[in-house]
């Protein structure tokens, strides 16, 4: 398992339970209707399309929650290409916890590997151009920590994990310091003063690139800028500063983009747009 997923299992299992209260997997009436509690049988996930996996381990977690003595074997592990027919794990116990299982497990398993997959996809996009691709604080509620770490199962890095991971002055906080006629400069003089953590600065021009890097930005964000300008940002900094462009990032511009030497590209699209990836389960009695 991935240290840092490991790291926070307890949060993990959390947000396991909280899924199954949601789902009522304790009171699931159709199953209990219809099914014997006694009646053993054995099950597989299957990818159904080709992609990343991601959260085959939740997906266990989940089945071992709802009935201790279920058997799940994941025989693919989290960051592994499939194909479509890879039988991803086998699952091995009584069929009505199956059953009241499932969705749950595979409500993980299929929207982390989508973020995996299309995570992949952007990495295979820059490949072999030194731009980092990264995810963003656009999460679902309750997620992040998950869908950052499909992110990494896809090949990228987490940006910040939350709001006390880095210092970020973005555009709004640069209007409350314009409205006491101050600029960037002054904002990151006040942040250095407060922390030690890094600065990063989200700019909109090059003007406003130039005065963050003369000021010591660690880090320029450059939002939603034309290529030539970013290109103009980076020539500029020569190195003082790693340069990130944000904004409108997708697949179609995401290789020009690395092109224009840009040390970071952050994708909100990664956790806030990716598709499931078709992951199913097949019941063998």
């Amino acid at each position: 398992m991935d240290e840092s997923l490991a790291s926070s299992w307890e949060h993990v299992e959390q947000v396991i339970d909280n899924a199954l209260a949601e789902d009522l997997a304790s009171s699931d009436v159709t199953t209990e209707a219809l099914v014997p509690s006694d009646i053993e049988a054995k099950a597989s996930i299957l990818a159904k399309a080709d992609g990343v996996l991601a959260g085959a381990e939740v997906a266990k977690e989940v089945f071992k929650k709802v009935d201790p003595s279920i058997r799940v074997e994941v025989l693919i592990q989290d960051g592994a290409k499939v194909r479509k027919g890879d039988v991803v794990a086998t699952i091995d116990g009584r069929v009505a916890s199956i059953l009241k299982a499932e969705r749950t497990a595979l409500n993980f398993l299929c929207h982390l590997s989508g973020i995996a997959t299309e995570t992949a996809r952007y990495m295979a996009a820059v490949k072999g151009l030194k731009a980092q691709i990264t995810d963003t604080r656009k999460t679902m509620p309750g997620m992040r920590v998950l869908e950052k770490y499909a992110v990494r199962m896809g090949g990228g890095k987490s940006h910040r994990l939350h709001l006390g991971d880095g210092i970020l002055i973005k555009d709004n906080h640069l209007a409350v310091f314009r409205s006491m006629e101050l600029g960037i400069k002054e904002a990151i003089e006040r942040a250095r003063q407060s922390s030690t953590l890094k600065i990063e600065v989200e700019v909109e021009s090059v003007d406003q690139a130039r005065e963050a890097l003369d000021a010591g930005a660690d880090i320029i964000m450059l939002d939603n800028m034309a290529l030539e300008e970013m290109r103009h940002v980076v020539e500029m900094a020569g190195g003082r500063a790693l340069i990130e462009a944000s904004g409108g990032i997708t697949l179609d511009n995401v290789c020009s983009i690395a092109e224009a030497g840009v040390d970071i590209i952050s994708v909100g699209a990664l956790t806030h747009s990716a598709k499931a990836l078709d992951i199913s389960l097949e019941l063998d009695v």
